[in-house]
């Protein structure tokens, strides 16, 4: 097979508005358990004493990659299943079987274009939140560093609703609150636990 052919076909699938719109759900839900994440991650470990950044960020970096990779593998696993389930649903209605045919071939160039959207999310939104803390000890002080992760990480969460308002044709300020408000009760709960 050769590239030219691999992009046709990743654009095909990408023309289509069924993929587009799990690999956003994918996106968005992971990004925004990854936003609340390392919201969680930077406030206790503030909260635990930690005063350096670049700790917090390697300390957020192992919870990215844990995501991350949880983004992949089960999504990998579950459009697998899905693929397959239709795939057989189909093969018996035409009573013939569809192993390497384009039908075969789309799915699994779906099935990748998920898994990345599904990691990419939380990757993303953990990189963003985490920046302040590489700029502890020159821009902030460790707690200006996590308090200015905390905003970065809720512009990140409303800049998710503004997206899903954008599609759904809500009032964008409305849903930019709504997603916001998530990453401030989670700083919010983590300051009032115990420890």
């Amino acid at each position: 097979m050769t590239m030219g052919s691999r992009v046709a076909r990743l654009r095909r699938v990408l023309g289509k508005e069924d993929v587009r719109s799990i690999s956003r759900r994918y996106f968005i839900a992971n990004g925004f358990d990854g936003t609340l994440t390392s919201i969680g991650v930077v406030v206790g470990a503030y909260l635990s004493g930690i005063g350096d950044g670049f700790t917090v960020i390697a300390i957020g970096l192992g919870a990215a990659v844990g995501l991350g990779t949880s983004g992949v593998w089960s999504v990998w696993e579950i459009e697998r299943a899905e693929a397959l389930a239709q795939r057989q649903r189909i093969e018996r209605a035409m009573l013939t079987e569809l192993e390497d045919t384009r039908v075969q071939r789309e799915h699994r160039a779906a099935q990748i274009v998920h898994a990345v959207a599904s990691a990419s999310g939380p990757l993303l939104a953990f990189t963003l939140t985490l920046v302040p803390l590489a700029l502890e000890g020159t821009l902030f002080t460790m707690f200006q560093a996590v308090l200015a992760s905390i905003v970065v990480g809720v512009l990140v969460l409303s800049v998710f609703g503004i997206y899903l308002a954008s599609i759904s044709r809500q009032r964008w300020y409305v849903a930019a609150i709504r997603m916001g408000l998530a990453g401030i009760v989670v700083a919010g709960i983590n300051v009032l636990l115990p420890g």
